[in-house]
C-alpha cells in the first residue's frame, strides 16, 4: 500500500512553494547561467552579489519600504537578535527598554536584552496563559524607552497582533520571524523588524534584518564585527561565508510572492481564508475542538487547539500522522494540536485537514475509531 503524500503543518520549517523547490532542485545541480551547482558558487562571485541585491530590492518592493533602510541577510536564527539587537540599542542606555511579553519567544528575547542594560516588562500575559493580547489602554508606554519590542505572531501559543503597537517617538522593534512576507505590514511605522526564514520565506540559515538608517548610526563603537550591524551593512550581507543556498531560496520565494501570488495583499488574502476555514471548524464543533487563543487575537499562522481529553489528542495525532499530515503535535511547551499554515501552506491543503478534522469527529461521536 503506498503512504499518503505528506503535508507539512509543522511549526517550523515550513513548507516551501513547489514551483521554487522545482528551481532549487535544478540550482543545486546547475544554476544555468552559471554552469555549477548553488552549492560550490562562490559567495564572492558577481552572480551572487546580483543575488543579493536584487533580494534586498525584491523586499524593499513588497514592503514599500522607505529609502532609509537597510536590508541586512544575516545568521544566527532571531536567537542571535535577542542579544545582538539590544546591544547596539540598549547598552549603556540609562531609561529601560520596553518589552511585551505575549507569549514562549518574546520570553526569550527579555533576559537577554537584560544582559544589556535595564529592561521594563511593559506588560506580561503569563497570569492568563498567554490566551490573549493586550489591548493599547494596557500598555503604558514610555517617551524615555530606547524602543519597544514586541513579537507580532507567537507561534507557541497562537496569538497574533493585527495592528502596531506603541509610540511613534520612540523606535518599534518587532520580531516577525513567524510572519513575516505573510501579508501587508505598516514597515514604515516600525524601526527595527527581524526574520529568520524557515517559516514563511525560506529554509534555515538566513535572518532578514531590516533597519533604520538612524539606529545604524547609533550604535557604540566597541562591538565584536561580526555583531555590530554596521559591518554587516557596509559588506552588502556578505561580511563572512553567507548561507548562499538559503539566500538565493528566499529570493526565489520573493519571486513567487510577487509573480505567482501577486503580492502581499494577495498573499494575505490567502493566508486569511485559510485560518478562516479551520477556526470555523473549531468554532462549529460544540466543544470538540476547542480553540486555545481568545477570538480577537487569533493567529492567521498558527492554529492552536486541544481536544476534550489528552487520550483523545494522542489518537488523533496519530490518525492525523497515518493520513499524511506531519507536524500538528503542538509545542512541547503546551502541548495540544498546532496547525501551522504558513504561506506556502496551499489551501486545498488546508481543506484536506479539515475534511480530516470532521471525519475524526464524527467518527468518534458515532462511537467508531479512525483509521
Amino acid at each position: 500500500m503506498k503512504a499518503p503524500n505528506r503535508l507539512n503543518f509543522s511549526g517550523g520549517p515550513g513548507a516551501l512553494p513547489e514551483s521554487v523547490l522545482l528551481q532549487a532542485r535544478e540550482a543545486m545541480i546547475e544554476v544555468p547561467e552559471i554552469g555549477l551547482s548553488v552549492l560550490g558558487i562562490s559567495h564572492r562571485s558577481d552572480w551572487f552579489a546580483a543575488v543579493v541585491a536584487e533580494l534586498e530590492a525584491n523586499i524593499r518592493g513588497l514592503l514599500e519600504l522607505p529609502p532609509d533602510y537597510h536590508v541586512l541577510l544575516l545568521q544566527g536564527g532571531a536567537t542571535q537578535q535577542f542579544s545582538m539587537l539590544p546591544m547596539s540599542l540598549l547598552r549603556g542606555k540609562a531609561h529601560p527598554a520596553d518589552y511585551v511579553h505575549s507569549g514562549y519567544w518574546s520570553g526569550k528575547a527579555i533576559p537577554e536584552a537584560r544582559r544589556e542594560g535595564p529592561v521594563r516588562v511593559l506588560w506580561s500575559g503569563e497570569s492568563d496563559g498567554f490566551r490573549r493580547l493586550p489591548g493599547d489602554d494596557e500598555l503604558h508606554c514610555s517617551a524615555q524607552a530606547p524602543y519597544l519590542h514586541y513579537v507580532s505572531n507567537e507561534t507557541v501559543e497562537g496569538v497574533q497582533f493585527h495592528r502596531v503597537l506603541g509610540r511613534d517617538d520612540v523606535p518599534r522593534v518587532c520580531d516577525m520571524s513567524s510572519d513575516f512576507l505573510s501579508g501587508p505590514c505598516a514597515a514604515e511605522r516600525l524601526s527595527f523588524i527581524y526574520a529568520h526564514a524557515q517559516k514563511n520565506i525560506g529554509p534555515a540559515g538566513v535572518t532578514v534584518v531590516l533597519m533604520r538608517d538612524e539606529l545604524l548610526k547609533a550604535a557604540p563603537n566597541d562591538l565584536p564585527a561580526f555583531l555590530d550591524y554596521r559591518r554587516h551593512a557596509e559588506a552588502h550581507s556578505n561580511y563572512n561565508t553567507p548561507p548562499v543556498f538559503a539566500i538565493y531560496v528566499v529570493l526565489l520565494v520573493t519571486r513567487w510572492l510577487s509573480g505567482e501570488i501577486g503580492g502581499l495583499a494577495r498573499m494575505g488574502e490567502i493566508n486569511r481564508t485559510k485560518a478562516d476555514r479551520l477556526y470555523r471548524l473549531l468554532d462549529s464543533s460544540d466543544g470538540f475542538y476547542r480553540g486555545r487563543a481568545e477570538t480577537g487575537n487569533r493567529s492567521l499562522m498558527n492554529v492552536v487547539f486541544n481536544l476534550p481529553t489528552a487520550e483523545l489528542e494522542r489518537e488523533f495525532l496519530a490518525a492525523a500522522s497515518a493520513a499524511g499530515f506531519s507536524g500538528l503535535a503542538g509545542h512541547r511547551a503546551i502541548g495540544g494540536v498546532r496547525a501551522s499554515i504558513y504561506n506556502a501552506l496551499s489551501l486545498s491543503a488546508v481543506d484536506e485537514l479539515a475534511g480530516f478534522m470532521d471525519d475524526f469527529q464524527r467518527r468518534r461521536a458515532a462511537g467508531r475509531s479512525v483509521p
